[in-house]
């Protein structure tokens, strides 16, 4: 069997009654899946409620990798959070403008991932790359999960 990776965004701002559709969507990848990486990024209520999640799934699962995906290494300092196995820094993404570093790592990552666990309820970067990983799953490329 071959580990599978899931990358997980949303919208900066999302409701705390996400967190159970979350937590279930990330067991679901891990036990039906066979997710072992999942990687996710820190700006916002959605990658905070999502790090928790993760590190709970962690305790059950031990053998998952959790990453924290790291657009701004280059130019802060950025501790990994409790629990996670490391940070990640796309490649390529230090010739990206700062302002374009986060749509340009979450491209990257579905570019480049299994699975992709997504809250995402208001127009912007976040919409764009859902509608980009909707067209790629049409390709068989990803498997998008809506929350």
């Amino acid at each position: 069997m071959d580990s599978k990776s899931c990358f997980l965004m949303g919208n900066r701002h999302t409701p705390s009654n996400i967190r159970e559709p979350l937590a279930e969507a990330v067991e679901k990848h891990i036990t039906e899946y066979n997710v072992t990486t999942f990687i996710v990024g820190r700006y916002g209520d959605f990658d905070s409620m999502t790090i928790g999640v993760l590190r709970e799934a962690k305790k059950r699962h031990n053998d998952i990798e959790l990453y924290l995906l790291t657009p701004y290494a280059l130019t802060q300092k950025i501790d990994t959070p409790e629990g996670f196995d490391g940070t990640f820094y796309p490649d390529g993404l230090e010739k990206v403008p700062l302002r374009l570093a986060i749509p340009q790592a979450n491209r990257y990552m579905v570019q480049n991932s299994d699975y992709l666990i997504t809250y995402c309820h208001h127009i912007g970067n976040t919409r764009n790359i859902v509608e980009y990983a909707q067209k790629r799953e049409k390709k068989g490329l990803i498997k998008v999960t809506l929350l």
